[in-house]
């Protein structure tokens, strides 16, 4: 009977993991057999580098929003990633229990906060104050980056938290019986040995703001021009598809399920970098 639990248990798992695997496929299928004939159609060089998108005229060059998604993402992880790495460190190490009891409840009730929510914060907390400090507008990839970056913070901070936890305790002891303070044995011993963990959250926080949506169309601007600096109107790769798939028809549709391609492509080729740098500093 037992055996048979285990096998069971042994066929379900399978067959869990090979739905995942099969979804997947068929998502790359239906993106890449509706979005690549639309590349085709409009030009490969003329639909990614292109500067002007005017599907009215059925001209589709995406070049503005791949710059876009690229200031808004590498933003965010400038903002987002040294406070959540530093956040997991003072929670794991530093901080006092009561206040722990406090901040995990807190920072956990974030990583659940719908991301309409985290836009209405943006345009009504964060957009007048970038507009009174810079002037203009107050939406700008300045506003858009800040805005992610507090929104990878919870992902961030547990995945980080986790692995620092994870950690020996040899690790830290070893460090203070050789001299170190508590400070230097956290960051140095500690920390190096966590960065496998560390990295993993820093891909699935990237992995969130390149895909977030909702919150950036609220406080990007919405400019379907290449921003000429921080503090100019931007919309990203997702913007441009959630905000005109309703009304898009014929070519229309079909360059916006290539621009879906394009985004993929872009997140596989973030996840491979993110790899190959795991592995080599291994």
């Amino acid at each position: 009977m037992k055996n048979f639990k285990e096998k069971s248990m042994e066929i379900l798992f399978l067959l869990c993991a090979l739905a995942s695997v099969f979804s997947v496929i068929v998502i790359c299928v239906f993106l890449f057999a509706n979005g690549v004939p639309a590349i085709k159609e409009v030009g490969f060089f003329d639909f990614i580098f292109g500067a002007k998108w005017k599907p009215s005229s059925n001209i589709f060059g995406i070049w503005p929003f791949i710059v876009g998604s690229v200031y808004v993402t590498a933003g965010a992880i400038i903002i987002g990633v040294p406070i959540g790495i530093l956040t997991a460190v003072f929670m794991a190490k530093f901080c006092p229990q009561k206040l722990y009891k406090v901040l995990k409840p807190m920072i956990d009730l974030m990583a659940g906060i719908p991301s309409v929510v985290y836009g209405f914060f943006g345009l009504v907390v964060i957009v007048p104050i970038m507009k009174d400090m810079f002037g203009g507008s107050g939406k700008s990839v300045l506003t858009a980056s800040i805005l992610l970056g507090i929104m990878i913070l919870p992902t961030i901070i547990s995945v980080s938290e986790s692995a620092i936890r994870a950690v020996p305790n040899s690790y830290y002891e070893g460090a203070l019986a050789l001299g170190a303070t508590h400070e230097r044995s956290v960051f140095f011993a500690m920390l190096p040995a966590a960065k496998s963990g560390i990295l993993a959250g820093v891909i699935l926080g990237v992995g969130r703001a390149i895909g977030e949506t909702m919150a950036v169309i609220m406080v990007s601007g919405n400019k379907t021009k290449v921003p000429g600096s921080i503090f100019d109107g931007v919309r990203t790769l997702t913007s441009n598809i959630v905000t005109e798939m309703g009304y898009a028809a014929d070519l229309h549709r079909e360059v916006l399920i290539a621009t879906a391609v394009v985004l993929f492509v872009f997140i596989l080729i973030i996840n491979l970098a993110f790899s190959v740098l795991k592995r080599r500093s291994e």
